[in-house]
């Protein structure tokens, strides 16, 4: 069974209006992506700053409510849960946050940060609460006399995984990482990466992976979404999106990451203009203005995800040899 699944999950916020009136506008988020993370394994999302990356994360954590659309999470649909039903989502559904410091209470010592999930939500005693919170410090790599230390006296990286811990505390099926290393040295990135895969392979964990670093979601994830301007472009296999992209802005994204062989030769792509605003997206396909590959009906007609070759891709580059896929949301495969 499909662990977590999104149908054209939306997210529109108004701006304006109020006591004073005004234009009320309409900021498009997220605009009808679908997208689904199997058990065990991670969903990696890309795109530019201001896609919608974040709020689809707040919205798989219940942060925000969806304006339309659906959230599945084991086949039962999240607006239909009751308030133990909503519980035992948030138990399963935990997230660890770009800044380790940001998110951990400086003036909570170690062992209160990560016990305080399982003193809210279990009965333990405080040897055993103890004893818990010492075996996910030694899950993450930290030793036992972590635990009356403050969040200060720890390295960034440490922090990190301070944070990992304490997202597992109540053991969930999925974790949400919002940028999980882009605040910590380049040094330290690739031990809490390999730290994710290492726990996902233990725990069987699913992550939905949301980061700015294409390497990084290269090597985390088991499939690829790209987001440009509150929509899903692209999806499909992590090697295959990485490694042949088939829409306009995903390769344009993956030409300008750093190559795995310092060898390699790619093709420079260069995308003008800027990311235009989500409260005025361009007509038809909003990648069209920026597209060097752009046709008159792209600023006409919307595309859809269709499957082109081995993966989703919303471009009409591919009509003709794009096939519909029957009996799945866009964006699910």
């Amino acid at each position: 069974m499909t662990l977590l699944e999104a149908e054209n999950l939306t997210r529109h916020f108004t701006l304006g209006g109020g006591l004073f009136g005004g234009e009320r506008r309409v900021v498009r988020a997220v605009d009808g992506i679908s997208f689904a993370v199997e058990p065990g394994t991670t969903l990696g999302v890309v795109g530019e700053s201001g896609c919608g990356k974040t709020t689809t994360a707040r919205l798989v954590l219940r942060l925000d409510e969806p304006t339309a659309g659906a959230l599945r999470f084991e086949g039962r649909d999240l607006a239909t849960l009751d308030g133990s039903g909503l519980s035992d989502y948030r138990r399963s559904v935990q997230a660890v946050f770009q800044d380790p410091f940001a998110s951990l209470n400086p003036r909570m010592r170690v062992d209160a940060i990560i016990g305080e999930p399982l003193a809210t939500n279990e009965r333990l005693s405080r040897a055993a609460l103890r004893a818990r919170v010492s075996e996910l410090l030694d899950l993450v790599g930290l030793p036992a006399r972590s635990l009356d230390l403050f969040p200060h006296e720890f390295s960034g990286g440490q922090r990190q995984r301070i944070a990992i811990a304490r997202s597992l505390a109540l053991s969930p099926k999925l974790v949400v990482l919002d940028e999980p290393v882009s605040a910590l040295d380049v040094s330290i990135r690739a031990q809490i990466l390999n730290l994710l895969r290492d726990l996902q392979a233990r725990l069987g964990l699913a992550y939905l992976f949301i980061a700015h670093d294409l390497a990084a979601v290269a090597h985390m994830s088991h499939r690829i979404a790209v987001m440009y301007l509150g929509r899903i472009v692209e999806v499909g296999d992590a090697r295959a999106v990485a490694t042949a992209p088939r829409h306009p802005y995903t390769q344009a994204l993956f030409a300008a990451a750093l190559p795995a062989d310092p060898d390699e030769q790619r093709e420079e792509i260069i995308i003008p203009g800027e990311v235009p605003s989500p409260i005025a997206p361009p007509s038809g396909c909003h990648f069209h203005p920026r597209c060097p590959q752009a046709m008159p009906r792209c600023a006409q007609e919307s595309p859809t995800l269709r499957l082109v070759e081995d993966h989703l891709t919303s471009c009409h580059l591919y009509d003709s040899e794009a096939a519909a896929v029957p009996g799945l949301p866009s964006g699910i495969s």
